[in-house]
């Protein structure tokens, strides 16, 4: 078992441990270490050096794929969040905004996911970056990692990419092609449709996209650490519970802006000055879905554990305990 999985093994395991732990290792300095660097912190691991040892771990954590100790693509690292200076104390005015490499591509593209649109070019060309963005996500972060990528799961992808991209528009679709002028009907389709769309697609790419981890299996370890087999009941649960994750996140980046809108556009104050609603609804989004970064993350622990009742009878037969380890992926 890998030195990452080793260390989740014994952390994060509650869901407030996990928020903590993957606020420490947003931090945007990490994607600033080169691969040498990384791979000199692996190799630190271990150190009687307590403190040295402790930002090796870190680092590990954040950069390095946790089933095959490969480096992931500083593209497809977990991206950043709001979170305090520890070195300023909790006094909300040291609040501020970690940037990483991913943030000022992958927030604004989101946050133009969900903004109404007048066309269906102007729908798709916001939601393909997204829904490519996550595919290859998906593809870098899943259970096991390190082989090449074959030409089938490259046209799967594209696949998933082009499906959900046009389910991402299909609400402006519907409007255009139906030709829908009432007001409410539009408001239905481009506020209400794409909390449970949103949702859905991030589910759908993640199941997709991993598909053959829910047919071959994925590796299990015992209590030691030590390989125990391949299973594909382990790989159905861990695909499921990124899948669950991952719907989470995008489907409350766009409910609650949209919740919070319809709130205040019944005080006076916006009913006054609604122009003041649109920009409110942007920073929402933006502000929700760096929230539900963290929260998605440790939404359920990266070392999973499944019940040998529920895993292939040769497996149930040569496990010890009663229970195995495997690596569920993000």
């Amino acid at each position: 078992m890998d030195t990452n999985l080793l260390y989740w093994k014994t952390h994060g395991q509650s869901f407030l441990s996990r928020l903590k732990i993957w606020a420490e290792l947003l931090d945007p300095v990490l994607l600033f270490s080169s691969q040498a660097e990384i791979e000199k912190a692996r190799t630190l691991l271990g150190s009687e050096d307590s403190q040295q040892d402790e930002q090796a771990l870190r680092l590990s954590l954040a950069s390095v794929h946790a089933a095959s100790g490969a480096v992931l693509p500083l593209a497809f690292r977990p991206p950043g969040m709001w979170r305090a200076d520890p070195s300023r104390g909790s006094d909300p005015a040291n609040m501020r905004l970690f940037f990483t490499a991913l943030l000022p591509l992958c927030t604004p593209v989101v946050m133009a996911s969900f903004l109404p649109h007048a066309t269906i070019r102007m729908a798709l060309l916001c939601q393909f970056p997204v829904q490519f963005y996550m595919a290859g996500f998906t593809q870098a972060n899943r259970s096991s990692s390190g082989e090449n990528m074959p030409l089938s799961q490259m046209l799967l992808m594209a696949g998933t990419v082009t499906y959900a991209t046009c389910g991402g528009a299909l609400p402006q679709i519907i409007i255009n092609r139906v030709g829908i002028s009432t007001a409410g009907a539009q408001s239905f389709l481009r506020n209400v449709c794409p909390i449970p769309i949103s949702a859905a697609l991030a589910a759908f790419s993640v199941y997709v996209i991993r598909n053959q981890e829910t047919d071959d299996g994925i590796q299990v370890f015992d209590g030691s650490g030590k390989p125990v087999g391949v299973s594909a009941a382990a790989g159905q649960k861990a695909v499921k519970e990124t899948a669950l994750s991952r719907a989470v996140m995008f489907g409350a980046t766009a409910a609650v802006p949209q919740l919070l809108v319809s709130l205040l556009k019944r005080t006076r104050a916006f009913q006054t000055t609604p122009r003041l609603l649109a920009p409110l609804r942007v920073i929402g989004t933006m502000l929700v879905f760096q929230l539900m970064i963290p929260a998605s993350l440790g939404l359920f622990p990266l070392l999973g554990t499944i019940q040998t009742e529920s895993l292939e009878q040769e497996l149930s037969a040569a496990a010890s305990g009663s229970q195995l380890y495997y690596h569920r992926g993000l």
